[in-house]
């Protein structure tokens, strides 16, 4: 695995690539930002360094897969503020706003490190652009198990029978606040952006299928 090294003088350098992002990341001073559909480049809570900004973005669909899910929230423990949306458009990590690591080869997990202003800036005003439509991971989303509780289930399959608030809270003999409250965390949990997606999301899972069998 190398990392290749372009706009040198001398044309192109390849060195470690573990090491080369390793060194990248560790010379960061103010802020490194990623994109990661799960396929690329990444770092993990190790090279969080204190006084440096971190924010990255992930899909969706890694909130609910136990291994992942469990990175998202190592990061977010080490003070990276995780964002996740429904499609992640590209794979990229920039260092400082000056240096963007992109992959360079899938098939042997090369990475390719660039300088180019033009390359820099595209992946920042990407990243930029998708951020504030990105769901926050919050504290209650790192999750130790992928499945819910049947509790949420019930309450799920429920209101996708079209129950109010107030009729789901009186059949499962809890208060209309709490159930308000499960329906957040369970959007957070999915990244859903209401409760209408989140049903969609829940019954992509198998969660709503499984409660009703």
């Amino acid at each position: 695995m190398t990392v290749t090294m372009l706009n040198r003088p001398s044309g192109l350098q390849h060195i470690p690539a573990h090491s080369g992002l390793a060194e990248l990341l560790a010379s960061a001073e103010d802020e490194v930002i990623t994109m990661s559909t799960l396929a690329g480049p990444t770092f993990g809570p190790r090279e969080v360094k204190h006084g440096v900004r971190y924010r990255a973005i992930f899909p969706d669909h890694a909130r609910t897969t136990p291994t992942v899910g469990r990175h998202l929230g190592a990061l977010s423990l080490a003070g990276v503020a995780v964002r996740t949306i429904p499609h992640v458009p590209m794979n990229a990590i920039v260092i400082d706003g000056s240096v963007a690591v992109l992959p360079a080869d899938t098939t042997n997990g090369s990475i390719a490190v660039l300088r180019l202003t033009s390359v820099v800036v595209t992946a920042l005003e990407l990243f930029e652009r998708i951020w504030p439509d990105a769901v926050p991971l919050a504290d209650s989303d790192l999750p130790d198990e992928a499945d819910l509780s049947l509790r949420e289930q019930e309450m799920l399959r429920l209101l996708a029978l079209g129950a109010t608030d107030e009729v789901a809270a009186a059949h499962l003999d809890i208060s209309v606040r709490t159930v308000r409250r499960m329906v957040a965390q369970i959007m957070n949990r999915l990244g859903a952006r209401s409760r209408f997606q989140a049903g969609v999301k829940a019954a992509d899972r198998g969660w709503l299928l499984e409660r009703a069998s």
